[in-house]
């Protein structure tokens, strides 16, 4: 298993290709009674025209500050940021992305943490990753991302920390390997089976499960397209830059915890040019078809619960998540927080805040015994 120094650099004539189809976008106004989303006719019009001059090659060398390789991993490639701190003996930390986001969007919370080695692995399929030879299944990613850490890196412990398609992941990289994983950091706790959701008789638990259910219909259209004809969207997404845009954006703005109704909002939390980094890194790449593959092959894995130290910090967008639930599946959970801001994308959207709990829980809080 071999690594290789990787920088990023988009060929001067795909920015071109970009900006000629950005200048000639065939605007569509709003619906008379268009639902409520992430998305309106004015937004993705500002959006275009700010993606037209923006300065790509500024945010190519702000990306390129941080060590990035290409690791070959059990006959596949994984591109990865690997920034080491300064001290050889520091703890390491595993950070993985989901879906619409790449791992430019969670840099910012690995440059807050000097004292830690972070990986931030791009997933297969999404920007510099490419696709997987099989199905992208959980199991197929948790045993990738535990070798190229151990094997590959190097690292005899690490922590982990997924957000996403990658929560179930992280956990599952806890849960099986378990000398390996020092602990687990969480945003996105374990979710109850369909099974166990039924059978539970707790108020708590089932005013939370209702709650989510109830919300689905109106906001999971995107995953069954995604998951039953990924093909035909992509090719729509693939040749237009507008609708690509458009449609990653919605989900950072429905997702993330800025306020309904206003979905420039987003850049409270996500700034533009991180909206626009994250389109141009698709967009460059083609790999928004292959970043469904993860809907395509959906969830396989039954996890276990997972014996190491765990740190959950409930997001916004389940805040009422039950800590019964967390209690139950994280079997030996050392902190418990809901925290006041920061939603679907945790550590991008409050990347300081995370970092200081990130950074107590791998060095003190992990190893000191629950009370």
């Amino acid at each position: 298993m071999t690594v290789r120094p990787f920088l990023v650099d988009v060929p001067q004539a795909v920015l071109d290709d970009l900006h000629d189809r950005l200048a000639r976008t065939r605007f569509l106004d709003d619906s008379p009674r268009r639902p409520a989303s992430g998305m309106t006719s004015a937004y993705l019009r500002d959006l275009v025209a700010s993606w037209q001059t923006f300065d790509w090659r500024a945010r190519e060398a702000w990306l390129n500050e941080h060590p990035q390789l290409l690791a070959d991993v059990d006959g596949e490639t994984l591109h990865l940021v690997h920034r080491r701190s300064a001290d050889p003996g520091a703890p390491a930390l595993l950070v993985m992305h989901g879906w619409p986001h790449t791992f430019a969007l969670q840099l910012d919370f690995a440059d807050l943490l000097p004292d830690v080695h972070v990986v931030v692995m791009s997933l297969p399929g999404f920007a510099f990753s490419p696709p997987l030879g099989g199905p992208t299944t959980e199991q197929r990613l948790a045993e990738l991302a535990h070798a190229l850490m151990t094997d590959v890196l190097g690292y005899t412990r690490f922590f982990t920390y997924g957000e996403d398609v990658t929560a179930n992941v992280s956990d599952l990289v806890a849960a099986t390997y378990p000398e390996a994983v020092a602990g687990i950091v969480v945003t996105h706790a374990h979710f109850l089976s369909q099974d166990e959701r039924d059978a539970t008789t707790d108020p708590t638990e089932r005013a939370f499960y209702d709650r989510m259910s109830a919300g689905w219909y109106d906001q999971g259209a995107y995953a069954h397209v995604q998951g039953t004809r990924p093909d035909t969207l992509a090719a729509a997404l693939n040749d237009s830059p507008a609708g690509l845009l458009a449609w990653l954006t919605e989900k950072l703005v429905e997702w993330s915890d800025t306020p309904t109704g206003d979905p420039a909002a987003v850049e409270r939390r996500l700034s533009r040019d991180r909206i626009l980094t994250e389109a141009t890194l698709y967009w460059a790449t083609q790999s928004i078809g292959t970043s469904f593959r993860t809907y395509v092959d959906g969830a396989d894995a039954v996890i276990p619960p997972v014996e190491v130290p765990a740190a959950v910090f409930v997001q916004r967008h389940e805040h009422d998540n039950p800590e019964s639930v967390a209690r139950r599946f994280y079997r030996d959970l050392r902190v418990f927080e809901r925290l006041d801001e920061g939603g679907h994308f945790t550590v991008a959207e409050v990347p300081e805040a995370m970092a200081e709990r990130v950074r107590e829980f791998v060095t003190v809080g992990s190893r000191t015994p629950r009370s």
